[in-house]
């Protein structure tokens, strides 16, 4: 009996030992004194996002209330705030009354480009709301989803 209490009291020592060395805090050394100097201190340069990136001036367009059979056409423009070319990959529509439209030359750094989309709304009448998304080799932004929107009435005769 003696033995297993004394068994007993060796692994409980152990565990405890243990476990308060695990849970003290490490010690440190302490902080070395340093002197100043009278040259500034460098400030790290800011990383520069590298290749084409497209930056649109809006990506929704709201026809407001519209006639049935007016004018469906709006345009987004974009702009290349990179150092490279960008190039639009692919533009759909989520239904066939959507159509844009775009070019594969690339659009070179600083310049502008556009996507035009038309609405075709001669069949439907009421409100709408339609997303078109647009794929180019941005570096920023490879997809961008468009928002077409708005309500068509029946034109009065």
């Amino acid at each position: 009996m003696k033995k297993i209490i004394l068994i007993l009291g060796v692994v409980c020592t152990t565990a405890f030992g243990t476990i308060a060395q695990t849970s003290a805090p490490a010690k440190t050394a302490p902080a070395k004194k340093t002197t100043k100097t009278t040259t500034p201190a460098a400030t790290p340069a800011q990383p520069q996002v590298q290749g084409p990136m497209i930056t649109f001036d809006n990506t929704t367009h709201d026809y407001g209330t519209v006639n049935k059979g007016a004018d469906g056409n709006c345009v987004f423009k974009f702009k290349n705030t990179g150092n490279e070319p960008l190039v639009i990959l692919d533009a759909h529509a989520s239904c066939g009354c959507t159509v844009p439209t775009y070019s594969t030359e690339p659009v070179m750094p600083g310049k502008e480009g556009s996507i035009p989309v038309r609405y075709n709304n001669m069949h439907i009448v009421g409100s709408f709301n339609k997303s078109s998304p647009v794929r180019s080799n941005s570096a920023n932004n490879s997809t961008v989803i468009f928002t077409i929107k708005g309500n068509v009435v029946e034109s009065a005769q």
